[in-house]
């Protein structure tokens, strides 16, 4: 059991470290909006992770033959997703964010499915969570249900301790930042966004 727990701690901070568009995203709303924001956006994306992890330990045949069938339209569909939101936050004025004293424009549940949104976009991630478990060895046909659920969850704790410890980080540089700072990483966070989401559909295009 302790050994599941520790995989799968491992498991969800290798599927939530790599700073790609979430992990910029999640610093972008960190520095505009505050910690809770960047957290919503970090446990939006870690819950389409998670699904995708239940998704992989109990509907992998099924789910793995409809990607195959239909991975030219995922890949597209996912890199356009990618690319129109980076253009979005490229556009974020940080100056129409809300302080403290007003009222807030942004729902921390508004953060959550949007990140949700972006996350489950690309199911390719699958592939990446089979690697994992195939590395870590986590679950095999002889693993209980109830150990599995600990291991699922184990997941979600790993992915959570990165958020948590990310948006921290990020807070504590935040007032030492200008608002020509924060427009600037507004369009740094848009524009690597876009790239990633370009090269997504350039690679999807070209096979």
């Amino acid at each position: 059991m302790v050994e599941i727990i520790i995989k799968g701690i491992l498991i969800g901070l290798c599927i939530s470290v790599p700073l790609g568009p979430i992990g910029m995203l999640t610093i972008q709303r960190t520095l505009n909006r505050g910690q809770k924001h960047g957290i919503a956006t970090g446990l939006g994306a870690t819950t389409s992770d998670l699904i995708y992890t239940i998704i992989t330990l109990f509907f992998l045949s099924f789910v793995l033959d409809f990607i195959e069938a239909h991975r030219f339209v995922i890949q597209l569909v996912g890199s356009l997703v990618v690319t129109f939101f980076g253009y979005y936050i490229f556009r974020t004025n940080p100056a129409t964010q809300p302080r403290p004293d007003e009222t807030v424009k942004h729902s921390l549940p508004g953060d959550f499915f949007t990140s949700l949104g972006l996350t489950f976009s690309n199911p390719l991630v699958l592939f990446v969570l089979i690697a994992l478990f195939a590395r870590f060895e986590f679950i095999n046909n002889s693993t209980t249900l109830f150990v599995s659920i600990c291991g699922i969850l184990s997941i979600l704790g790993g992915a959570l301790l990165w958020w948590n410890l990310l948006t921290y980080l990020v807070s504590r540089f935040k007032s030492k930042l200008n608002m020509r700072e924060l427009k600037l990483i507004n369009q740094i966070t848009g524009v690597i966004i876009i790239l990633i989401g370009c090269v997504g559909l350039f690679l999807s295009l070209i096979k």
